[in-house]
Parts: C-alpha cells; sequence; structure tokens
C-alpha cells in the first residue's frame, strides 16, 4: 500500500470544510482541488503545458476509454501515462465502472464482472475488478480507483442492497491483485439514496484500508438535495487521515457544498462539455456567449477572472469565434471554465485557512444568482 501520508493543515471552525496536503510520485498536492478530466490522455483543446499554467493539480484519464484505444499495452510501452502524454504532474484514472454500467441497454453483471458491447464498433467486451486493476497498474497514474456498480437513480432497496454487495465484494478482489506500490487505490462507497447502505458500504471498505475514498452514485439524476444527502450519508464514516473524492461533481454549488462537507477532490467534464455550447461561467453566473448581445461587447469576460483568455480577449472576440465555429473559440473557453472552477477552489481554500469558508460560500454563490439554499 502506497502511504500518501495526507496531513489536515486546516479546519473550519463552523463547517467541515478543511485544507489537506498528501504526496504522490509526482509531486505533493494541497486540498481541497478541482480536477480537469482528461478522458483520452489528453484535457480536450489543452496542452498538458496549459493545464499546468490554469493551476491545475491532478488530471483524471479513463481506464475504460483507454483500455479500447489505444489499448494499455501501449501505454504501458510508453513508459505509462505520463510520458504518453507527457505531463509531469500527479494523474488519476477512474476504473471504468461509470462508463461500463452507462451503456445499460447492452450490459450484463455477473459475479465475475461485466459483459457489454463497445460504444466503439459493438464488439462484445468483458470487464472484471481483476481486469480494471490490471488495466490501470499498466496505465500507470499516481491514484487509481476500485471496480464498482454504479446504480442508477433512482433505484429499489433490493437492487442497491445487492448492488452494494457486490461492490465490496469487487473491492475485495481488485485490491488483492493490486501489484505495484507507487499507486494508491481508493474504494468506492455505494448506496445510493438509502443512508444505511452507504453506511454499510463505506465501513465495509474502511475495514479494508484503502489509500483514500470515493463517494460514487451521484449526478445520477437524482435532484441536488438528495445528491447533498447522499454526500452527508457518507462521508461522516470515511477517516480523516485518508483523502476523500467526490466523483463526477463540476456545479460551483456542488463544489462548495461538497467542500463544506470535508469532501478533499472532486472532478467532471462539465466545464469543457459546456464550453464548447458556448456556456461560459463567470463571478456574476453562466453566460451563453452566442448571444447576440455580445457581438459589439468589448469588455473582458470576467472582470475578476485571471485566466488567459479573460487577460487578452473581449466578450465580443469570443462571440464571433462561436458563430463562426472557429477552434481557437474551442480552446480559450476551455481555458476559460477550467481555470474558473481551479480558482473557485484555490479561494475556497484561503477562504477555509482565514476560518471564513461559510461567509466565502455565501457571498460566491449570491453573487451568482443562487438562493439562500444554494440552488
Amino acid at each position: 500500500m502506497y502511504n500518501l501520508n495526507l496531513e489536515i493543515t486546516h479546519k473550519s471552525s463552523d463547517t467541515n470544510a478543511r485544507v489537506t496536503k498528501f504526496q504522490t510520485p509526482h509531486g505533493e498536492v494541497e486540498t481541497p482541488m478541482f480536477m480537469p478530466v482528461g478522458t483520452l490522455a489528453t484535457v480536450k483543446f489543452l496542452s498538458p503545458e496549459e493545464i499546468k499554467e490554469i493551476g491545475s493539480q491532478i488530471i483524471l484519464s479513463n481506464t475504460y476509454h483507454l483500455w479500447l484505444r489505444p489499448g494499455t499495452d501501449i501505454v504501458a510501452k510508453a513508459g505509462g501515462v505520463h510520458e504518453f502524454m507527457r505531463y509531469n504532474g500527479p494523474m488519476l484514472t477512474d476504473s471504468g465502472g461509470f462508463q461500463v454500467f452507462s451503456l445499460a441497454d447492452s450490459r450484463k453483471i455477473k459475479e465475475e464482472g461485466v459483459t457489454f458491447r463497445s460504444h466503439l464498433d459493438g464488439s462484445k467486451l468483458f470487464m472484471s475488478p481483476e481486469i480494471s486493476i490490471e488495466a490501470q497498474n499498466k496505465i500507470g497514474a499516481d491514484l487509481i480507483m476500485s471496480f464498482d456498480e454504479c446504480i442508477p437513480y433512482p433505484t429499489t432497496y433490493d437492487y442497491a442492497k445487492d448492488s452494494v454487495e457486490r461492490t465490496i465484494r469487487w473491492a475485495k478482489r481488485g485490491k488483492a491483485v493490486h501489484s505495484r506500490d507507487d499507486q494508491a487505490l481508493f474504494g468506492i462507497v455505494q448506496g445510493g439514496d438509502y443512508p444505511d447502505l452507504r453506511k454499510h458500504c463505506a465501513e465495509e471498505l474502511v475495514a479494508m484500508d484503502f489509500d483514500g475514498y470515493s463517494i460514487g452514485g451521484t449526478s445520477v439524476g437524482e435532484d441536488k438535495e438528495t445528491m447533498y444527502r447522499m454526500v452527508k450519508d457518507t462521508i461522516q464514516y470515511l477517516p480523516e487521515n485518508k483523502p476523500r473524492y467526490l466523483m463526477g461533481v463540476g456545479a460551483v454549488n456542488d463544489i462548495l457544498d461538497a467542500i463544506e462537507r470535508g469532501v478533499d477532490m472532486m472532478d467532471c467534464v462539465l466545464p469543457t462539455r459546456i464550453a464548447r455550447h458556448g456556456t461560459l461561467m463567470t463571478s456574476t453566473g453562466r453566460i451563453n456567449i452566442k448571444k447576440a448581445i455580445y457581438k459589439d461587447d468589448f469588455t473582458k469576460l470576467d472582470e475578476k477572472c485571471d485566466c488567459y483568455t479573460c487577460q487578452n480577449y473581449t466578450k465580443a472576440y469570443l462571440n464571433h469565434l462561436y458563430r463562426c465555429n472557429e477552434g481557437l473559440g474551442n480552446r480559450l473557453f476551455s481555458i476559460h471554465n477550467l481555470r474558473f472552477l481551479i480558482k473557485l477552489v484555490e479561494d475556497a481554500k484561503q477562504a477555509i485557512k482565514e476560518d471564513r469558508f461559510k461567509e466565502f460560500k455565501e457571498e460566491t454563490l449570491k453573487n451568482m444568482g443562487f438562493d439562500e439554499r444554494g440552488f
């Protein structure tokens, strides 16, 4: 087991928010942090150098997608994912479980694993805990994830219970074949919106002594209040001396709520996905840059943002790029949205250090147009 040596450096006095730091083979990181997603060993439209420049600490790649293309043997032959994509910084891979289980029409779940069809060519594939962990060992990220079953919302209690037990057994099997002591392996807590199942799953995984713990099964169709309750019903059973990772969260209100509850790490494709459609995050709320009102608006996108896009280009130019479908637009939009979220979490971290996180959260959400509940 790789020892991350997590150290809690600051705690909020009136929330569960915290600042921690831990060590990876590719450098020390400080949390809370938002992690950009580079599904195919690339964050869409950005170079590794640009990812560093916007302040990213950890980036993600996806086991399922790299397993299919170019194949994990090729990634391993290149020297691992860091060498393959020339990124000299900490990296994380998810297990592929979410992608496998999103193929609901073609998958068949058995105790051995999951049979499903490739989203590329329809060919028959099989993924198991052992295959997932062995693939991640070949990919070589610093942090890797257990293979779990991500259930849909809503689902019945009986199905959720069976799924949790399967996820626990799969976690144990994956841990048994994990062969690299330079990779930290996380367990993933499931259980849907059932508090007792979340508690049971968390306690069983904690007993296995993973290097860190992920909160899975959120952002799968549930409403905000349900999602926040899922996080609360999980995090209270996770150890303080291990990293806590909330998977698939990228909206501002969700990020700040998670930090308030004691989450350390978050990721999502949202900032780059909405960027491609011209939706940009700002300190006063989201805007759609393709609207005609921006055609002759020669102001910065966001006066409070320090990203390359905001420091160099006007809304009018960004509107022009979108309307002309120019590739530079996608790059500039993605740089902005990613930097916006990374800076948001940097500011939240500073607020925790100064013991004013609650006020920071309330002010930030108010300025962005959220109601008193943060919705």
